[in-house]
């Protein structure tokens, strides 16, 4: 018997359809999930991608509100005010170039306005002397506020982000003798055989040497520098110290801003002297140079010569009023200085005698210029002040070209060793080549003779000068040490337990000129024993300022803040 074939079907599972249909909805779940993240990354890349972009647009922005900052603070130092003023236009004009920096090229800056290649410059405030809006409190200046905007756009992207950048700033004008002590060349300080306070708010355009001798150096407010601060000795020092202590009771910050004069570029130490200079016949009254010297600041003008004396009145009325003189100066005066080793053949002017003489008629005499221009042979020239204890309650300024000596109290109602009381004193200031105090126990006859190389030949006694400084120094300079910060004021006497006592502002601006001789404490050059020094800044000075005064431009970030687009605000 045949068996016929049989076909065997395929067994189909229980659960294979739901396993082929598990792996279909996986795959789809993968798939959705695959998508989302490739989204999520695309989104994430994008996202990313204007982030870059926005902070790209704040940088330009920025950019472009520096570009009109550096412009104004230029315009500033050169013109002052109004010539800043007067170019707002030209300001708003101003933005970042392709030829300074390439990437520049794909940006398109506005204003708030939508005014394209245009940044917005406006003046907040007018001109005018109130508190800044300084990290350095309590000081006043001349200043006006502005702000500048800018707003950015990278043209080449499809994102079309614009960022704005909004900087408010002052422009200010610091009057140098609102500082305890204010150096334009490096300023150094040793505190030789006792310790020492810095008066008041100290800044220094170069460098900042101080060394104390085991002793210590306080400075008792905020202390900045242009360059550094430094607990050494200059290299130009060649003097052996034992470093002691130096203490900051407030702000020490260096590399700041230099704080110059309104004469453009021409601030080197060295070129500050022309301050106190007889200016040339051809200068203007009016030009950079001519609005901060002196001799164009006075009232009353005194030119001695060898063989006659001129005096006049001021730039005020044209130098054009002559002036009787004989009976407050006198030209017929000599003494020694054992520091330069020279007499001194010097013009003197007695105070007292000025100010009851009334001059000028109706106008006062604020600022008094003095140059002695006597040709000198083997001696050396000089002005000197004498019965200057009260000075007229508008105050004085005296100004020379020449070493200045001050003999006994100056503006000093109240003598009182060591005394910080300037309530009845007046706005006073002394600028000179260099400043000596001479003691009212000083006799020229002392000066001379056998004896005159010994200090206690010349004893001194308790004097006290309230007025604000501003003169020249012998730095350092590889042989000698210039003598710091507490030997400003040159002596030529034995002070002994005697006390100087100074009330002011200390601003040294220049090398002396005339009076070069170094500073030495002793050996075959000494000149005098020193005084027991109670130096204090004057806070009277932040409020009634000497009479021409002179200020130092400077710019102040008020604020800085990513602003919204299209906004003034």
């Amino acid at each position: 018997m045949t068996r016929s074939k049989m076909k065997t079907k395929p067994v189909r599972r229980r659960g294979d359809g739901f396993s082929l249909a598990l792996v279909l909805v996986f795959t789809g779940v993968l798939f959705l999930l695959l998508s989302g993240v490739l989204a999520l990354t695309t989104t994430n890349a994008n996202q990313t991608q204007r982030y870059n972009e926005y902070y790209n647009s704040v940088a330009a922005a920025e950019a472009a509100t520096e570009k009109v900052v550096t412009s104004m603070a230029r315009d500033f130092q050169s013109s002052g005010v109004s010539g800043v003023d007067g170019n707002l236009a030209n300001y708003g004009a101003t933005i970042p170039t392709q030829a300074e920096v390439n990437d520049w090229g794909t940006y398109q800056f506005n204003d708030p306005s939508g005014a394209p290649n245009a940044t917005y410059v406006t003046r907040l405030t007018s001109w005018q002397y109130t508190s800044l809006n300084w990290k350095y409190a309590g000081f006043k200046g001349s200043n006006s506020t502005y702000r500048i905007i800018s707003n950015a756009r990278n043209t080449t992207s499809g994102f079309g982000v614009t960022s704005a950048v909004k900087q408010e700033i002052q422009l200010a004008a610091i009057p140098l003798f609102e500082f305890g002590v204010f150096y334009a060349p490096d300023m150094e300080l040793c505190a030789l055989t006792s310790d020492f306070t810095v008066p008041g708010r100290v800044h220094c355009n170069g460098t900042i040497y101080s060394k104390p001798n085991q002793q210590t150096v306080t400075f008792a407010g905020d202390v900045t520098a242009a360059q550094k601060i430094l607990n050494t000795a200059s290299p130009n020092d060649p003097s052996a110290r034992t470093l002691g202590t130096n203490i900051y009771q407030g702000e020490h910050d260096w590399n700041v801003g230099s704080l110059n004069l309104p004469l453009g570029t021409n601030n080197n130490p060295a070129n500050l002297h022309a301050l106190i200079d007889v200016p040339p016949a051809s200068e203007p009254t009016n030009s950079l140079m001519g609005l901060q010297r002196y001799y164009d600041k006075a009232d009353l003008i005194i030119l001695v010569s060898n063989t006659t004396v001129i005096a006049k009145s001021g730039a005020y009325d044209n130098f054009s009023t002559p002036v009787s003189w004989t009976n407050f100066v006198n030209t017929n005066i000599s003494f020694n200085n054992q520091r330069e080793n020279k007499t001194i053949q010097a013009t003197q002017i007695d105070i007292g005698k000025l100010i009851a003489a009334n001059p000028l008629g109706g106008h006062p005499v604020k600022v008094l210029y003095v140059a002695d221009l006597r040709t000198q042979s083997g001696t050396e020239s000089g002005v000197r002040l004498t019965n200057g204890v009260t000075l007229p309650a508008a105050g004085l300024t005296v100004a020379t070209r020449n070493p200045l000596y001050v003999l006994g109290h100056y503006n000093a109602p109240n003598t009182t060793p060591g005394s910080t009381n300037t309530t009845g004193t007046a706005p006073a200031s002394l600028v000179a080549d260099a400043i000596t105090i001479l003691s009212g126990a000083w006799k020229d006859s002392n000066s001379f003779g056998v004896n005159s190389n010994d200090p206690k030949y010349r004893p001194g006694t308790n004097t006290t000068v309230n007025a604000a400084v501003l003169a020249g120094i012998v730095p350092s300079d590889g042989t000698y040490f210039s003598g710091g910060v507490e030997n400003f004021f040159r002596l030529l006497e034995d002070w002994g337990p005697n006390a100087l006592t100074f009330n002011g502002s200390i601003v040294v601006l220049f090398p002396s000129q005339f009076a070069t001789a170094p500073w030495w404490p002793g050996g075959s050059n000494l000149s005098y024993a020193p005084p027991d020094r109670f130096f204090s800044f004057d806070p009277k000075l932040k409020d009634n300022l000497p009479p021409g005064t002179p200020c130092a431009c400077t710019v102040i970030r008020s604020a800085w803040n990513i602003a919204q687009p299209n906004s003034t605000q």
